[in-house]
């Protein structure tokens, strides 16, 4: 996710409350109650500050669904954190754990050819394609042998891909990229919008370490940017269907460019999937669209969706002239023709899915994998490879009120695949055949996969007519409202346990629970026992209303299988203020040093077996920047059934996993100013870690872009690293003084 929750400027987030199905819930209206913030005030522990002034750049380890790495001779799950909590911290700057060094690696604009020139970082700047885009998200390790061939197992040279999500803006323009701030008004400059659609995308670079230092090869042949204009493959289920029928592409087999991609995966057999989350803000949707179109069945996809007629689009990239680049931007029927070939009314549809690419083939074209289903996708969690078992790929659809899905290949998995010579053929092998499910959770801890079909989609269901399989994967959203599926808390990462299976979903917040819905609202939920917190957190003297802190849910597959149906379910952690209510609110008794808000970016290390949490919060931020915590989680049931008495008349159950302790859940870091950390990997013997700080100073103002003094952050300058004192979205190398792994 690119931005604090419900901040209601921004197009971005509009289809948060595009679920307006009447799906069931596990509760009535229940009694709220009050949970008051008090500044968390006292002595902090013996945490050191880390102030980053290295230019070298870093790897990064497997992400959550990397095949485990060999074993290394200090390898071994951790049963105990070995580290001193870091404390809250509001400075701008990175607090990082006693006994561990960190240095800023890979930042937005840092060059990535031979020719081109350093980064000024005064908004002069050009060539966005050859330079590292903006908004660091997501991001893998590849590990490269010593010839420059694949290896899994080297730790001093590889490949990391990284997600760039979006870029700071306050209205429509990109502002600390351009000198003057841009132009925040319609019709935007083609040179302004260049530059914006440029730093979206995806990057590969190539990392080294000499010594103990990292560092990016600035002309490695493996580097490269895809953006929002790069052409990509369509596969799977819709390849060449009517809906991906565009001007551009009139048989409906590729799109240009991958848009907002947030989380990651890695796949068993070697290559990296990024997710495409909240691409529909930048689209323009014009009014009278909808009798354009004859009020067809795609105007229920598009509200679906969040472009109902009159959406305008977050940068205005449309505006920018007459040009096919820009003109795709405006999702409308303007055409004449009957399937969609003389326009871009099906542009939207070719976004929004998990996208795969082969790191080591830098001429390769990217691949969207439609057979996954078409959502705001966060992270791709694949379960344990198991020879001759099918393979799962586990997801989550980040909006209020939306669901949890997982698909399963029709190819059970076959061991020989894991270092081919082709690695996007044996992605097609398992990603564009197979069965797609949504979740359903029960009150007793059960759960069930849906699986969406056309058997499946009741008769009574009239809100749109599925033509075929392929629409079902193109309009998930809508199959999954059909079969009545739980409406989750925002669904962000979701990652497997390295060694029990387990997979794991950050559900971030939810600002739309209320014990008492307000009549006629069509988005707003009572609690259930999945999302069954719905309470008033006060930020200050504002009351934040539902679920402001979110929780990380865990679910186990029947007889651990992939393809089960059916599974059981608790809630590892409940993110909330160390001194809230613990009856309702603070319900797996966190401590000052264990506290947190908003889980996001989720990721099991293969060498220790950590659960690394990372926030995106904008409930908590009064009292502390974003963070990074360290978990030792059990295992789904180690806990127990818990009661929420929300009132006298209604109580919810819940099932709350084992109570953490000093030991095992401990805040590792905090980031700077107005950041989100998101993003993290490992090399192979689990001794380098590689972190993003996403858009540090985000809050900035736009009218203040000239005057540095009144930037909310000036991270990493401040920390010595790179030209100017705009704030960067960067990538960081953390190592442990000792040599010993991370964590440990």
């Amino acid at each position: 996710m690119n931005k604090p929750v419900d901040l209601s400027h921004l197009a971005a987030r509009a289809e948060e409350d595009s679920n307006t199905s009447d799906n069931p819930h596990f509760a009535t209206v229940l009694d709220a109650r009050l949970s008051r913030r008090g500044l968390l005030r006292g002595s902090v522990g013996t945490a050191a500050t880390a102030l980053f002034g290295s230019v070298a750049l870093a790897g990064c380890g497997g992400g959550d669904d990397d095949t485990p790495a060999p074993a290394t001779p200090d390898a071994g799950a951790l049963s105990k954190l070995g580290f001193t909590a870091v404390p809250k911290s509001l400075e701008d700057k990175v607090t990082l754990a006693a006994g561990y060094t960190a240095t800023v690696v890979y930042a937005l604009g840092d060059p990535l050819t031979a020719t081109t020139a350093a980064y000024k970082n005064d908004g002069t700047d050009t060539d966005y394609g050859n330079r590292a885009g903006d908004h660091h998200d997501g991001m893998e390790w590849f590990s490269l042998g010593s010839d420059g061939s694949a290896s899994t197992t080297a730790s001093d040279r590889g490949l990391l891909a990284i997600n760039h999500e979006a870029t700071t803006d306050e209205t429509r323009s990109s502002f600390f990229l351009h000198a003057d701030g841009g132009t925040a008004t319609l019709p935007r400059p083609a040179t302004e919008v260049d530059k914006e659609t440029a730093i979206h995308g995806v990057s590969v670079v190539e990392m080294k370490k000499t010594g103990s230092t990292w560092a990016y090869v600035q002309n490695s042949a493996f580097n490269r940017r895809v953006t929002a204009l790069t052409e990509v493959d369509i596969s799977g289920p819709a390849k060449g269907h009517a809906l991906l029928k565009t001007k551009y592409s009139i048989d409906g087999t590729r799109t240009r460019g991958t848009l907002n991609n947030c989380g990651t995966g890695k796949t068993p057999w070697g290559s990296f999937l990024t997710g495409e989350e909240n691409w529909f803000g930048y689209f323009t949707r014009p009014a009278g669209d909808d009798l354009a179109r004859g009020n067809d069945k795609s105007v229920v996809a598009l509200k679906r969706y969040g472009r109902a007629e009159g959406a305008a689009s977050r940068h205005g990239w449309e505006s920018a002239g007459t040009a096919d680049i820009y003109a795709r931007w405006i999702n409308a029927k303007t055409g004449t023709s009957t399937d969609g070939t003389d326009d871009y009314r099906n542009e939207m549809n070719g976004m929004g899915y998990i996208v795969e690419m082969d790191p080591y083939k830098p001429t390769s074209r990217m691949v969207k994998r439609t057979g996954l289903g078409r959502f705001a996708h966060e992270s791709a969690a694949f379960s344990l490879p198991k020879a001759g078992e099918k393979l799962a790929v586990y997801m989550g659809d980040d909006a209020r009120n939306e669901y949890i899905y997982k698909f399963v290949s029709d190819t059970a998995w076959s061991a020989a695949d894991a270092n081919p010579s082709d690695r996007l053929a044996t992605g097609a092998k398992y990603l564009d055949s197979g069965k797609l499910y949504v979740a359903k959770f029960a009150a007793d801890g059960t759960g069930q996969w849906i699986e969406l079909n056309k058997a499946a989609i009741p008769s009574t269901y009239t809100a749109y007519a599925f033509a075929d399989e392929a629409d079902i994967r193109v309009n998930c959203r809508l199959a999954a409202d059909a079969v009545g599926a739980t409406k989750m808390d925002r669904p962000e990462w979701c990652a497997t346990h390295p060694t029990s299976g387990e997979i794991y979903f950050t559900l971030t917040n939810n600002s739309n629970r209320r014990v008492a819905p307000t009549t006629g609202s069509a988005t707003q939920l009572q609690p259930d026992s999945a999302n069954p917190r719905a309470y008033t957190d006060m930020k200050g003297t504002t009351a934040q209303q539902g679920n402001p802190n979110g929780h990380i849910l865990r679910v186990k597959e029947a007889a651990g299988s992939a393809a089960a149906t059916t599974f059981t379910w608790d809630i590892y952690l409940f993110g909330a203020q160390a001194d809230a209510d613990t009856g309702l609110v603070n319900l797996s008794s966190l401590t000052a040093d264990q506290d947190f808000s908003s889980p996001d970016g989720l990721v099991f290390s293969k060498a220790t077996g950590i659960c690394w949490i990372q926030t995106d919060d904008g409930a908590y931020t009064d009292v502390t920047n974003c963070m990074m915590l360290a978990g030792i989680p059990g295992t789904v049931g180690d806990g127990a059934k818990k009661t929420l008495p929300h009132s006298t008349a209604l109580s919810v159950d819940t099932f709350i996993g084992k109570a953490p302790t000093a030991d095992t859940l401990k805040r590792f870091l905090v980031g700077p100013k107005d950041c989100e950390i998101t993003g993290l990997a490992e090399t192979p013997d689990g001794k380098t870690m590689f972190i993003n700080i996403q858009h540090p100073g985000e809050n900035t103002k736009m009218a203040d872009v000239a005057d540095p003094t009144k930037y909310t952050s000036q991270w990493p300058s401040n920390a010595g690293y790179g030209a100017g004192k705009r704030p960067r979205s960067a990538t960081i190398v953390i190592t442990k003084n000792d040599g010993g792994r991370i964590g440990s």
